[in-house]
């Protein structure tokens, strides 16, 4: 794991953006699903995601703050999620401009 929260950051929105297109073009690619298995895969994904989004923004606060650099964990962090945030707007935005 880094110590740099922009590439904590952007390890995530790279995450998100490969689930994504996996997700979009699978189906394309191999047609639709129709069995048990689809709701069982999707809730497998939210936990690996939950897990994976977890590491990216908790480790190193978490290994900062149990080593006693409390106001250090807490800014990792804010600045984790604030970097994470501004990918955030910039994917919103980006749909609002595609669809107008």
């Amino acid at each position: 794991m880094s110590n740099n929260p922009f590439v904590n950051a952007g390890l995530a929105a790279s995450y998100i953006s490969i689930v994504a297109s996996v997700m979009y073009y699978g189906p394309k690619l191999a047609g639709p699903i129709d069995s048990v298995i689809a709701p069982i895969a999707f809730l497998s994904l939210f936990v690996l995601s939950a897990a994976v989004m977890g590491f990216f923004f908790v480790l190193e606060p978490l290994r900062l703050f149990l080593d006693g650099h409390r106001e250090e964990a807490i800014a990792f962090f804010l600045k984790t999620v604030g970097v994470f945030a501004l990918v955030t707007v910039f994917f919103l935005s980006s749909l609002l401009f595609i669809s107008s």
